[in-house]
């Protein structure tokens, strides 16, 4: 568990591209991995490529 609590805070001070380069090296079809564990698939809000809102 602490271990996983390190690395979220890790991840956290990531750029975000470093983020999105890390989930398209494991899931490069960015494939709902919640599924698989039995959870029902949330509807799509938009596309990966869409740009962040601006604040």
């Amino acid at each position: 568990m602490e271990r996983a609590i390190l690395r979220e805070k890790q991840l956290k001070r990531w750029h975000r591209q470093w983020k999105i380069n890390l989930i398209e090296e494991r899931n490069p079809h960015w494939d709902d991995l919640a599924v698989s564990l039995g959870f029902e698939r949330l509807p799509e809000r938009r596309s990966r490529s869409s740009p962040e809102p601006s604040c």
